[in-house]
Formats: C-alpha cells, structure tokens, sequence
C-alpha cells in the first residue's frame, strides 16, 4: 500500500533520502509503467523508498482550465493504479501561481532538495519544469553535480512505430479507436467511479442503469459502448454505457456514464466500480421521443450481446 503525502509537512517525510520521479501519470500507461520500473529498480540498488510526485491540478489545466486536454483519470483513480506498481510514496503537490512562478534552480533547491532530500531522480525523456518549462535535462545534470545528487533520463517506451503518450492515448480515443488505446495502456481504457442515485428514467424505460458522475472537467470518449463493469463480487458484469450529456433527456453539458447491465437485479448504490470499454456502438444522438429512445436502447443492448457473444472482446 502506497503513502499518500499531500503537500509538505514541517517534517522532512525522507530523512535518509529518497529516489523520485515527476509527472502526471494521466493513464498510467506502458511508458508511465517503464518508468516506474527504473524507479524500483534504482530504489533497491540504494535501498531507499521510490516517490512518485504528482500535481493537482495538472500544470495544463491551470494554464488553459476548460480548454485543457480531457483526463484519462482523475486523482483517485490514477492513485489506485499506481498502488498496483512498485512505489513507496506519492506525493501530491497543488499546482499554484506560487509553483508556476518558481524558477528552475528554485524549484531544484527548495522542493527537491529541501523538502524531498532526493538522492536520484528519474524523468522521463520530454520532462521539462519550472517557469516558462525553462528546467530540462540538462539543468537537471548540471545542478545535481553541484547539489549532489543523480539524475537519468528514460528513454521513451515505444510500440512499434509509436512514442507511447497520454496524447496518442487520447488521440485514439477521440478516434473510437479502443484498439490502439488499449495497446498503448496495456489494458482495457477505463472509468471509475461511485455508483450514484439518478432519475431512474432507465428503470421505467425497461434498462435500469447505474450512473456514475463523472467529475471532470470533460471526458475524452463519448457514444454508446459495450463494456464490462468490475468492483461487484469480484465478478464481471457484461453490459451497455452511454457516455454523454443525454440530449434527449435533459441535453445539459454535465457529462454522465449510464451503465446497464444485463442479467442483473442487485442495489449497488453507493459501491465503487469500474467500467471497462470494449466496443464502440455508435454517437450518442437526440431523439424525437423517449419511445425512439427505448427502441434505440434495445438495438444497443442487441449490438452488444453480438459483440460479446462473437467473442471479441
């Protein structure tokens, strides 16, 4: 189980040092994961704990707010998946006009110097830190030299002809393309969430579902989808998911994920669950009726009834 560290006590939280990387880690993702790997590895060479500092919010949503790339995963999530890799510590640091301003060697001297006692770092290939991102590699090596402690650069994980990203990730998925996003994560793209009450429009149209709030600024799928839901019995629950904002409903620009499940008839209020995106039916649509919407649904159920039963998933 990984230690959360929000901020930075008055407490020195390494008093012998530590072994850090810097990022986002939005998907945790194969390359994200080729990292972590070097950061164990360089850990247990040193045997000191491995920390992964994270920002929140992330650097671009401060600068751009609305208009900032959607999230592959929001915090809980990308937390839950880092306490399946090999790492100590997380750190979570508020990204702020204070943090935007420091310049580079500030940001070296006062943060990872003073309040983390690095003793290695590892970055990934593109990092760059600092105001005006003026901090890189270089700057890194330079002044480790001079404040004694190491750094490395780690190469870029590749598939092929493809620099593994966050940015191809999301490419892929505003593409419909769940194949490659699934390469490139090295699993199944997924929402979690908690089970939430909703209007229970779904039960009187036949398809009961289970919503979950997305809770982000905005979502890098949308449509109908077959998916899979876990986080229930240690079971798998095979079913259908609109991903939108409902137009024929209520057309708001929140961004809702309805899940129906087939075969199922359980209160899951309340529990929290993670949906696993396998096929892509078709854009979400507005229809004239709540009939044409019912009629819609059972097409989608059937679709992804095929789907599964194919076995191509």
């Amino acid at each position: 189980m990984i230690r959360l560290i929000r901020g930075f006590s008055h407490a020195l939280p390494f008093p012998n040092g530590c072994v850090l990387t810097i990022g986002n880690f939005d998907g945790v993702h194969l390359g994200h994961r080729a990292v972590i790997d070097t950061l164990a590895a360089r850990g247990r060479e040193r045997n000191l704990p491995t920390v992964v500092m994270l920002f929140e919010p992330q650097p671009l949503e401060y600068f751009l707010a609305d208009n900032a790339p959607s999230r592959l995963m929001r915090l809980r999530e990308k937390i839950l998946a880092l306490n399946k890799l090999p790492i100590d510590n997380v750190v979570i640091v508020r990204f702020n006009r204070a943090l935007a301003n420091l310049e580079p060697e500030q940001f070296i001297q006062q943060i990872l110097i003073s309040k983390l006692n690095v003793k290695h770092l590892v970055i990934g290939d593109d990092f760059h830190f600092g105001k005006a991102r003026r901090g890189n590699f270089n700057l890194l090596k330079e002044q480790s030299e001079l404040l004694g402690f190491t750094v490395e650069k780690s190469t870029a994980y590749r598939l092929a002809d493809f620099r593994v990203s966050s940015t191809l990730i999301r490419d892929a998925l505003n593409a419909d393309d769940l194949v490659q996003a699934r390469r490139l994560l090295g699993q199944d793209y997924s929402i979690c969430g908690r089970v939430a009450q909703g209007d229970k429009l779904g039960r009187t149209l036949g398809f009961p579902t289970a919503n979950i709030k997305m809770l982000r600024r905005n979502a890098p799928i949308h449509g109908v989808f077959a998916v899979t839901m876990t986080g229930i019995d240690n079971r798998e629950f095979q079913g259908v998911a609109n991903v939108g904002t409902r137009p024929t409903i209520d057309g708001n620009h929140k961004v809702i994920l309805e899940t129906h499940l087939f075969n199922f008839d359980q209160d899951i209020y309340g529990r929290y669950v993670s949906v696993h995106f396998k096929q892509k039916l078709r854009h979400e649509m507005r229809f004239e009726s709540l009939e044409q919407l019912q009629s819609q649904i059972r097409h989608d159920v059937a679709a992804a009834k095929d789907f599964f039963n194919k076995g191509t998933c």
